[in-house]
Order: C-alpha cells, then structure tokens, then sequence
C-alpha cells in the first residue's frame, strides 16, 4: 500500500538522522528530571474536553469529540482519507508505546505524563475508525505490536536508539512529534469530523514538541526537524503551549 511504503520509506531515515543529531549534540550531563510538576492532562480543560498538564501534556477527551462529531456530516472517503485514518490510529500507538518503553529507563516527566495523553489521541483516532467502520488495525495488539510492518519496526529501531542514553531518548520524542506533524499535514482533509480530530492530533503533537525540545536544552542539546520545515519548527518552539478549544 502507498500508506506502507510512505512509512516505511521515514523509517530509516527518522533513526540515521536522529542518531546523527544525537552524536552531534553538546555533551552536557544535566539530569533533565524536571518540566513542571507531575501534571495528569487534565489541566484547565474547562469543560471543553481538552487539558494542558503544566508540562505541556494534551489530552483530548473522547466523549465530548464524540458529541461534536455526532452534529458533523459523515463523508464518503477516499482511499487516502482510509488510509489516513488507519495511519495515524498506529502512528498514535507508536507514540503511546515507544514513551511508556523509554519510561521504563528514564524518570524524567515528559516520559512519565505524555503517555497517557497519546492514550488520547490513540483514542480519539479509535473514534473515528468506529465512526466509518473501519477495521481497528491496533485491535488485540500487545505494547510494541503492529499491524503496519513500517510502524513495526519503526518502533524497535526507535525504542533501541532512546535506550542509548536520555539525550537520544529526547530526540526519539521530539521525532515521533515532528513525523506526526508532517504526516497530519500531508492529510489534511475537507471532511469535517476528520479535521477536527486531526487539527487536536496536532496541537498535541506541537506541545509535546515543546517539552522535548525544552528537556534536550536541559541536555545542552538541540534538536533539527527533519520533517517539517526549520521556520515550522522554530515558530512552534518559540511559542507557549496551546490549551485548545474542545475535543
């Protein structure tokens, strides 16, 4: 499939840059353990479905994006709108899956609160597979599984590079966030129930980039996107984190 090959074709590609970032970085030894409190997602949500924990963490709440979904128009999809769908369900399980298995070797905040939040956003992608009826590719699959061999591996080469130590742990995170964000773009989509989900996917993905990117500063590291543009980059990690409306 074109879903397949686009993926698999960042797979190499996101691990040999990231490793050379990595190398090429300062080689300062802060402990980076701390980006603000111990924040659960739920934030300053407001009653709107989203929260903002204090260390950039983004939930989105399933009911509340299933209610505004509900008032929304069903479209008839497009190939590459169903495979979209299914892309980002793993690409937001890969996310989910590779911080909880870099938490297991590091305490450090931005592993311990953004998983759940991925919980989310895989969530809110389940929403909307079960929305058009389409087959749940992450369905029955254990922590590190697959139904994409892409993402599969993907996952493994992704999981052994932030093992090498917290400053590649940091730059995986930053890498997942920055791909999500290319790939969310690339699918932009007229259909509004989609959009809505995939404009929150991204503000998720643009607070999270921040919290990376801060804790590889408490690294003495940077961070080059290899997906989105230098000015993309530059103007979102500039920028304070988005608290949403809704979803």
């Amino acid at each position: 499939m074109q879903q397949n090959s686009r993926t698999a074709a960042r797979v190499g590609m996101a691990v040999l840059v990231a490793l050379a970032v990595v190398s090429c970085s300062s080689n300062g030894t802060g402990n980076g353990g701390g980006n603000g409190g111990n924040g659960n997602g739920n934030g300053n949500g407001g009653g709107n479905g989203s929260g903002v924990g204090p260390g950039g963490e983004t939930s989105l709440n399933s009911e509340t994006l299933a209610a505004q979904m509900a008032a929304m128009p069903l479209a008839e999809l497009t190939d590459a709108q169903r495979d979209g769908l299914l892309q980002m369900r793993e690409e937001e399980k890969l996310a989910h899956d590779v911080y909880v298995a870099l938490g297991a070797e590091y305490e450090v905040n931005v592993f311990v609160n953004i998983p759940a939040s991925e919980q989310t956003h895989a969530d809110a992608m389940l929403l909307l597979l079960e929305r058009y009826g389409l087959a749940d590719p992450a369905a029955g699959n254990a922590p590190g599984e697959f139904t994409d061999p892409a993402i599969a591996a993907l996952y493994t080469a992704l999981v052994e590079q932030g093992r090498e130590s917290l400053t590649a742990a940091l730059t995986v995170g930053a890498t997942v966030e920055d791909l999500d964000l290319a790939d969310l773009a690339s699918l932009a989509t007229a259909a509004p129930d989609i959009t809505l989900v995939y404009d929150h996917l991204a503000r998720g993905s643009r607070n999270h980039l921040r919290a990376f990117t801060r804790q590889l500063g408490k690294q003495g590291a940077d961070y080059t996107p290899q997906y989105i543009t230098q000015a993309e980059y530059d103007a979102i990690v500039a920028g304070e984190m988005e608290q949403g409306n809704g979803g």
